[in-house]
Parts: C-alpha cells; sequence; structure tokens
C-alpha cells in the first residue's frame, strides 16, 4: 500500500523519504506511543492471501468484508501520519497522493465505495485547495481530519477548511486519533494502551465542544460534522453540560444567540465503532433515544481488530424504520447519497 502511495509522489519526496523517512509530529520518533491490541491494530485474518497490508487489496475487502455483509454503501477513512507530519510540505504532497490513490484503486473500481479527501491541515490553504480540486467528484463524500491536533479544532486556522468543506457541500469527518505534538491527556502520557483508547471518546468531546463554543457551527451553519470511533454515549451529558455552561456564561458567548445542544442537534452525526456495551443494553437504546436515531451512523472500523460485524452491533429489537436508519439511510443522508 505504501508503495502504491509513494510512487505517485515527486522523485524529491521519493529520496526524501528513502533518506529520512517520516517524522510525525510526536515526541516518539521510531515507533507508536503504545503498542497495539493486535500487530498494527488489524485483524490478523485481513491480510490479503497475495501479500500486502490488510485494507489494501479491493478483491479481497469484496470477498472478506463488502459481500458477506451486504455493503451498498462504504466511506473509506486513509489513516496515518500523513497528516500529522514535521516537514509540511510532504504532508502537503502525501496528502494529494492518497486522494488520488483513493480514486485510482478504490472509488474507481468499487461503486460501493466512496473515498475522504484527506487534507493537510497544518497548511490551510494547501487543505483548501486540495478540496476544491476533488470536490463534485463523486469518489468522495466528506474531508477528513483527525481529533488530536495542534490546536483544538474550533481554532480560528482551521476556518478556512471548514468554510470551504460548507462552500462545496461536503461534511467533515473528524476520526479518533492523530499526533498534535502534544501528551493525550491534560496531565501528560499515561501508561497503557486501555488509557489511549479511552482518550478517544474524551478527545471527540473536547474537540466537539470546542467546535460550538469557539462559533464554527454559528459562522457555518451549513457545515456538517461526523465525529468517528469515539463513542457516543457521553454525547447526552456533554450537551447538558454545555448548555449549562452557556447559560451561565452569556457575556464570554455572546458569539452564540442559541443553546449549544441545538447546534449539535442541528449539525453532528457520529459513529457506532466502538459502540459502549452495558450490560443491560437497554441503556444503549436510551441513549440513542436521547440523541437521535437520525444521527448515528453505522461503522464497521475494518479491518482492524475492534472491528464490529453488523450481525453483531445493535443487539435490540428495533423496528424496521430504525434499523434501516442505523445501518443505511443515516449515511446516504449525511453524504447526500439519493435513495427511495
Amino acid at each position: 500500500m505504501e508503495k502504491d502511495i509513494f510512487s505517485r509522489l515527486a522523485p524529491r519526496w521519493r529520496t526524501h523519504l528513502a533518506t529520512v523517512g517520516m517524522l510525525a509530529r510526536q515526541g516518539f520518533t521510531q515507533e507508536m506511543q503504545y503498542p497495539k491490541g493486535q500487530p498494527m491494530a488489524v485483524r490478523r485474518d485481513a491480510f490479503p492471501p497475495g501479500g500486502g497490508m490488510p485494507g489494501s487489496d479491493l478483491d479481497f475487502m469484496r470477498a472478506q468484508h463488502l459481500d458477506p455483509n451486504n455493503v451498498q454503501f462504504g466511506v473509506l477513512i486513509p489513516l496515518g501520519a500523513a497528516q500529522s507530519l514535521q516537514n509540511i510540505d510532504l504532508s502537503v504532497a502525501l496528502c494529494r497522493a492518497i486522494n488520488d490513490w483513493q480514486v485510482e484503486e478504490w472509488t474507481s473500481r468499487e461503486p460501493r465505495l466512496r473515498g475522504s479527501i484527506v487534507a493537510a491541515y497544518q497548511d490551510p490553504q494547501a487543505a483548501v485547495a486540495e478540496i476544491h480540486r476533488l470536490a463534485g467528484r463523486r469518489d468522495f463524500v466528506q474531508v477528513s481530519l483527525l481529533s488530536r491536533l495542534p490546536n483544538p479544532l474550533g481554532h480560528r486556522s482551521f476556518w478556512p477548511i471548514y468554510a470551504a468543506a460548507a462552500e462545496v457541500g461536503l461534511p467533515i469527518g473528524v476520526h479518533a486519533f492523530g499526533n498534535g505534538g502534544w501528551a493525550i491527556t491534560g496531565g501528560g502520557w499515561p501508561s497503557y494502551y486501555g488509557e489511549d483508547m479511552m482518550s478517544h471518546a474524551q478527545t471527540s468531546q473536547s474537540a466537539l465542544a470546542s467546535l460550538v463554543l469557539e462559533g464554527v457551527f454559528e459562522r457555518f451553519p451549513t457545515l456538517r460534522v461526523a465525529l468517528i470511533e469515539g463513542g457516543l454515549g457521553w454525547l447526552p451529558s456533554l450537551r447538558w453540560r454545555l448548555d449549562r455552561i452557556w447559560e451561565r456564561s452569556r457575556d464570554e458567548l455572546a458569539h452564540l444567540p442559541r443553546p449549544p445542544s441545538e447546534y449539535i442537534r442541528e449539525s453532528v452525526w457520529l459513529t457506532s465503532q466502538p459502540i459502549e456495551e452495558p450490560a443491560n443494553r437497554q441503556h444503549i437504546a436510551e441513549v440513542m433515544d436521547w440523541i437521535g436515531w437520525d444521527r448515528v451512523l453505522f461503522a464497521s472500523d475494518y479491518p482492524h481488530w475492534d472491528f464490529d460485524d453488523p450481525q453483531r452491533a445493535m443487539p435490540l429489537p428495533l423496528s424496521r424504520e430504525r434499523r434501516d436508519r442505523f445501518f443505511l439511510k443515516n449515511a446516504l443522508d449525511l453524504y447526500g447519497i439519493p435513495h427511495g
């Protein structure tokens, strides 16, 4: 997979990668900060028989995931250090190469799949140019950012990206993870992989609070945001807390004429993976009632080790309408895909 992407780079960048490599904006130059739950965080059965990395072989993905699970619409989200490199020019070039790779190797060959525009957020002008280069193509349905960035997601350095996404009618997909150059908690680096996993929900909450309180949704009322792989059980209590803070801080938050919960209800979607799994599954149904059944998208997280099998996800007695919405129609609505 990396070979396919690197081959799309200019010679200077191929030489750079061979001599210098990719240095991410984090405190660990050689390894990730924590060992994964499985090698490279992938399912052990997801390695293609002909070789290569999981998620790099379309035919194998069809046989293992798309066909047996009757996937009618799926969104690709390329992950890695491309958006968080110390060398920002390399980051811009690599994001462009990844976007071209998605079209040439995936979306042009499989009509069920759409891509995500990987944006080099450290260079907002370059990110905006990339959005405009690819907007309007059926291949892409969202702009991809990460939850752990050098600044909170509501910071005005990112506003040109939000303006461009709103202009072309593409949602922002905020996937949990990223390397912003800081520790993953407000108090430093934790000890265990489990804490790293837990922080995905925490950073998603911080990202959403920043987007709302900084006034992103007030400034860009047509912008839509999907929070991906950060859980969802925390959203009701966060809405309640933000509304209370807003009520008590109206002078400071005078740029927000409406309660935060209203912006969230209108502009924010979440994904199911990794969905909370309480002993009493009915509690999740209650959480979904509070969030809104039209605001949660099923996500498989294929080919990661904690992949959610659609046959086992949401093990609740659901009406046909709610099941259809959760597994397909909410995503089609968010991403503007026509359906009956």
